[in-house]
């Protein structure tokens, strides 16, 4: 027993385990994530050359070096959103993303720092003013994630209106950041004409001071009565409602002679939701004259003469009145 105790003893000085690491992987494969990093966190806190390895994976990963850069200016390039970010460490990869179709910038890019020390540099100052505009970054991960948008974050946005032409981001900004710290904001601008549409956003960091904000009195801003309210986020999404159907008249060709009826459809069958509607609802002018086409529903008809047939006395009767209902050539019976 003791040299049981002895051996294993001998193996933890010398670093050595007594599983191996297929062993190892059967233990580890069922755990669970959060199980997994508990014991990852207590040999990383134990052990630095177990931190320093799961620091050296981590910082190859590019998902904890690169950064979501949005609300960007329209005229911003590549080298200027480089240039912003470079005071933080040296950049890997750093771009504005280009429309296809129109080759001009869609308001948003992406940095990838070479180290993972100089991504959190810049996590920390997550706002910065960049051609005027007040940009705003996240590591890229999370903005691919809903999870990155905050509960309360309709409450701290603010729709801000009536802006004179003259009034930039950083007028907008400074304004209203008497408030509270602005995590956001800028002047909608046109991507055409790149001039200001009237109106923007601000983003503060707390519910409080959006609302301090709004009850403010003092609202002039450039010589202007300015609108603030809490900006309508859903405006940008689609709403899904039901149409009703309609009984919709459509033209059908119809040979001449021939009492023509109104052809409807219902757009039911073609995909909406199914209530009915009185045909009454479309002009009459949809609907032929029935009276007008009733007079003569058909067109004359050829009338045919037939040769007479000789029949044999003896085998009929003398001629009687045709039956009622029956009219035309006379009428015999069979002879009794």
């Amino acid at each position: 027993m003791e040299d049981v105790k002895k051996r294993k003893l001998d193996e933890t000085s010398n670093g050595q385990s007594s599983l191996s690491l297929e062993q190892l992987r059967l233990l580890l494969d069922p755990l669970r994530r959060d199980q997994l990093l508990d014991l990852l966190l207590k040999l990383g806190s134990q052990y630095p050359s177990v931190a320093e390895e799961i620091k050296s994976i981590a910082s190859a990963d590019p998902v904890h070096r690169k950064l979501f850069v949005r609300g960007l200016a329209w005229d911003t390039t590549s080298e200027t959103l480089c240039a912003a970010f470079q005071m933080h460490g040296e950049i890997e990869e750093g771009a504005v993303i280009i429309d296809k179709a129109t080759a001009k910038s869609r308001g948003y890019g992406f940095i990838t720092f070479k180290h993972m020390e100089s991504t959190q540099s810049a996590l920390k100052e997550p706002s910065k003013l960049i051609d005027g505009r007040l940009a705003v970054c996240n590591l890229a991960c999370e903005s691919l994630s809903s999870a990155s948008i905050t509960p309360d974050q309709a409450l701290r946005k603010l729709y801000i209106g009536g802006l004179s032409p003259e009034t930039t981001s950083e007028i907008l900004l400074n304004f209203f950041c008497r408030h509270g710290e602005i995590e956001e904001g800028s002047v909608a601008y046109d991507k055409e004409t790149n001039k200001s549409r009237g109106f923007g956003f601000v983003t503060y960091k707390t519910v409080e001071a959006a609302r301090k904000a709004i009850d403010d009195p003092n609202k002039i801003l450039g010589g202007r009565n300015i609108t603030v309210k809490v900006a309508d986020t859903q405006k940008g999404k689609v709403v899904q409602t039901q149409l009703p159907a309609a009984v919709v008249p459509i033209a059908i060709s119809v040979p001449a002679g021939y009492a023509q009826q109104a052809h409807v459809v219902n757009t039911a069958s073609v995909g909406y939701s199914a209530y009915p509607q009185s045909v009454a609802a479309y002009p009459s002018s949809a609907y032929p004259d029935h009276a007008a086409t009733a007079a003569a529903p058909y067109p004359p008809q050829t009338q045919i003469s037939y040769a007479p047939v000789a029949i044999k006395k003896e085998l009929v009767g003398l001629p009687t009145a045709a039956p009622a209902g029956i009219s035309g050539y006379p009428y015999y019976f069979p002879k009794q």
